[in-house]
């Protein structure tokens, strides 16, 4: 809204700011950290009262994970409030990549929230069952997908090489689709100790914050030889209220956890990434920087795999975090441990930008 009230006044005086996206994402930042840190207790003291238990803490899990018992959960929806006011005041909300990057995250959130809720009334790990929700989320993604994908442009870019692509017609709206369930599973998946999926989704954000902003250039993006996305600037400003938002609920999150995400946020932060990668094109990107969140996915669908054959497990208990707890690494050594592997990946998935 305040973009619209510069845009009414032509930007005068201090105004003029809010016609840079590097201003608007570095304001929407901030606002998104404000709002979640005012929030936020009573926000988690309305979770305990509602909740009671708390989150249903598995009993085949590390044993020092009973003592989290009672902690609340639904934490994403202090995520999913601060991001969209701090979204409201400073995007365009003309472009179209907003609103299907509004509606993966808003509709991802949903989804969560009631497996969350299953979980919490039925004092359950089970929750919705997994058909339903994956049929949900690639119901929602196909229409993102539809929303931000140009019929003129369905290729899948290849990194370290210039305008290099693999071109696949109407089926690069299922694997668009694919992109953004699997990164929202892929992020709920990681998302088994305090602290460990917030902060790697953060840091992914601030990569594509930078890579949303590039792409848009026309004058960046032909000087680094990458796929041209007009409109997909404005995606920075989202990626910036996620860094805010997110940022905000690690000060709650941060161990001892006062709140957990649940699925209502871990579901909805991962489409967001998918979402804005299928729009700056840079999905092959994501797997990279989001790298720490693939091998999570992966280690369950290997345990799984695995143990139906041989009845015999890889892992000594899956997702990954977990084999190493129960190697005897402590909870903030596995947690700070998984953060430098996301810093490194990221690192990693920028110098694609230059290396072609």
């Amino acid at each position: 809204m305040l973009y619209y009230l510069a845009e009414a006044l032509d930007f005068a005086g201090p105004l003029n700011l809010l016609r840079y996206q590097t201003a608007r994402a570095g304001a929407a930042l901030m606002t998104a950290l404000l709002i979640g840190l005012v929030i936020g207790p009573k926000f988690i003291d309305v979770l305990r009262v509602r909740q009671g238990k708390g989150q249903p803490i598995r009993e085949d899990g590390p044993q020092s994970h009973l003592a989290k018992r009672g902690t609340p959960t639904m934490g994403g929806l202090m995520i999913l409030v601060s991001l969209t006011l701090s979204l409201l005041l400073y995007m365009d909300l003309r472009n179209p990549f907003v609103w299907a990057c509004v509606a993966v995250t808003v509709g991802f959130g949903a989804i969560g929230f009631m497996d969350d809720w299953d979980k919490v009334r039925k004092s359950s790990h089970k929750g919705v069952s997994g058909r339903t929700r994956l049929m949900a989320e690639f119901l929602v993604a196909m229409v993102a997908a539809w929303l931000v994908v140009d019929q003129s442009n369905t290729v899948i870019y290849v990194p370290f090489f210039q305008y290099t692509g693999i071109p696949l017609g109407w089926f690069y709206y299922l694997f668009a689709a694919f992109v953004i369930v699997g990164a929202g599973n892929a992020v709920n998946l990681t998302d088994g100790l305090d602290g460990l999926a917030i902060m790697p989704v953060i840091i992914a954000a601030g990569t594509f914050a930078l890579i949303s902003y590039l792409v848009g250039r026309a004058d960046f993006s032909a000087y680094l030889g990458i796929p041209h996305v007009p409109g997909a600037g404005e995606l920075a400003i989202f990626c910036a209220t996620i860094m805010g938002a997110g940022l905000a609920f690690l000060w709650f999150n941060a161990p001892p956890a006062a709140v957990f995400m649940g699925d209502t946020g871990s579901l909805a932060l991962g489409g967001a990434l998918g979402a804005i990668a299928v729009a700056t094109h840079h999905e092959v990107v994501l797997a990279v920087v989001g790298g720490l969140f693939v091998f999570e996915a992966l280690s369950v669908i290997i345990q799984v795999f695995w143990f139906k054959r041989t009845g015999k497990r890889v892992f000594r208990m899956a997702p990954v975090h977990h084999h190493f707890e129960q190697l005897g690494w402590s909870e903030s050594k596995v947690v700070i441990r998984f953060w430098i592997i996301a810093i490194v990946l990221a690192l990693i998935g920028l110098s694609t930008l230059k290396l072609r």
